[in-house]
């Protein structure tokens, strides 16, 4: 039972929730000025988890014959038959009913809010499909993770900061965009749409450039409407700082570095501007 529960955190790589969850104590910190109570924090953390095992699982899912196919995700559970499709549906839906759970426990509004927040991230699975803006989906539906937690803890919608969710938005679609790159020859032979697979790589990497100066721009926007402090600017110019080396070591014509680029970058962004963000409103 361990070994098969390893095998499905693997297959989500669950180490990865590092880049949302950040953002949703993020808004909660912000919605609360400060510390959120115990209770309501660790309805967020199972909030989270649970929506995003939920996503990745179902992603697992639906694209496990493209899987089959991509010499660089044929090794994954699914395809590999390390793990059965019975089993990848019913953590699917454990994980949908602890999302669920966890925002009955929280208030009404994240309970309202929870069935629209779920429907983006898993119909994100289905847009490399159809559209080549799939990169803004994923965005769009990471960029509920600040706005939830801020509801989770004030129960209401006045005063968000929606610049942050932007923010959010915009270096998704950024790094998602990049990341693509690996998978750019096989999309187009498969039918898939992708920023890179529509335009090429350089083009993409351009694309990507922009959406991350935009980010930049929003986050620092952020800490302007919410009155944080010269903490969260240093946490800012680290951000800014991580940006530039993701496309300092990666670019269209070597790909070898995107995994620190895409990885250990992005975590690091994410939880540098929580911690600056939770330092500015408590020091």
């Amino acid at each position: 039972m361990l070994a098969k529960i390893a095998i499905l955190l693997e297959m989500i790589k669950f180490e990865h929730t590092v880049f949302a969850l950040p953002f949703a104590f993020m808004g909660a910190f912000l919605g609360k000025r400060g510390i959120p109570e115990a209770a309501t924090f660790g309805w967020v953390v199972l909030a989270m988890v649970g929506a995003r095992t939920c996503a990745m699982g179902f992603n697992r899912i639906v694209d496990r014959k493209f899987d089959q196919k991509n010499p660089r995700t044929a090794d994954r559970a699914l395809p590999a038959a390390t793990v059965k499709l019975w089993e990848a549906w019913l953590m699917v839906v454990l994980a949908a009913a602890l999302f669920f759970f966890a925002c009955y426990n929280l208030n009404l509004l994240t309970l309202q809010l929870a069935p629209l927040a779920l429907f983006l991230t898993l119909f994100y699975s289905y847009t490399k499909r159809f559209t080549w803006l799939c990169h803004v989906v994923l965005g769009i539906a990471l960029a509920f993770s600040p706005l939830g937690g801020w509801v989770a803890v004030t129960g209401s919608l006045v005063g968000f900061p929606y610049m942050l969710s932007l923010a959010v938005l915009f270096w998704v679609a950024g790094f998602d965009t990049v990341y693509a790159c690996l998978d750019a020859d096989f999309d187009r032979r498969e039918g898939l749409q992708s920023l890179p697979a529509r335009f090429g790589r350089q083009a993409a990497f351009r694309i990507a450039v922009l959406f991350h100066v935009i980010a930049f721009a929003l986050f620092v926007i952020t800490g302007i409407a919410t009155d944080l402090g010269s903490i969260y600017y240093l946490g800012i110019a680290f951000t800014g700082g991580a940006l530039f080396y993701q496309h300092l070591v990666v670019n269209p014509r070597d790909l070898s570095r995107i995994q620190l680029s895409f990885f250990s970058m992005n975590g690091l962004i994410s939880l540098t501007l929580f911690v600056a963000t939770w330092l500015s409103l408590v020091l």
